[in-house]
């Protein structure tokens, strides 16, 4: 079972290709990596034979580039220390619906990097126990 990352640990790395198509065809022949196409997102995940895996896009704005997510437990609080330290926000706190929030920085010396916070999940409920009817109570006395 694998160990439950901590905060500050690489959990995604996304590749930012000018040629996804091409780049995807690489890694799965080259390292066998296993790609699936999210086409409402315009974005594909991938695994690769250890954790973490992450995702496949156009590359936008920011160029070509590997980013990797590290794990936070409040992504507005890391972004505060981002900038004590030094560094600067290039995309500020922003939800991946149903999943959670991210944000993109950069550090001191120019290299990006991205915070990623999980959605709390709701706690399960507890299934009540099923009420017998009356007609079986009164056969199980009998």
């Amino acid at each position: 079972m694998a160990a439950t990352p901590k905060p500050g640990s690489v959990v995604h790395v996304e590749i930012h290709s000018t040629a996804p198509e091409k780049t995807q065809a690489f890694y799965e022949r080259v390292f066998g990596w296993k790609f699936q196409a999210i086409p409402e997102m315009n974005y594909t995940t991938f695994d690769a034979p250890s954790p973490p895996g992450g995702g496949l896009q156009a590359a936008a704005e920011m160029g070509p580039m590997i980013l990797n997510y590290l794990l936070s437990t409040d992504v507005a609080a890391d972004l505060r220390k981002v900038q004590d330290a030094g560094g600067s926000v290039l995309v500020p706190k922003s939800e991946i619906p149903g999943m959670g929030w991210f944000a993109i920085f950069r550090d001191p010396t120019g290299l990006s990097s991205a915070l990623y916070e999980a959605m709390k999940k709701a706690p399960a409920a507890r299934a009540k126990p099923k009420k017998r009817s009356a007609k079986k109570a009164r056969r199980s006395r009998k």
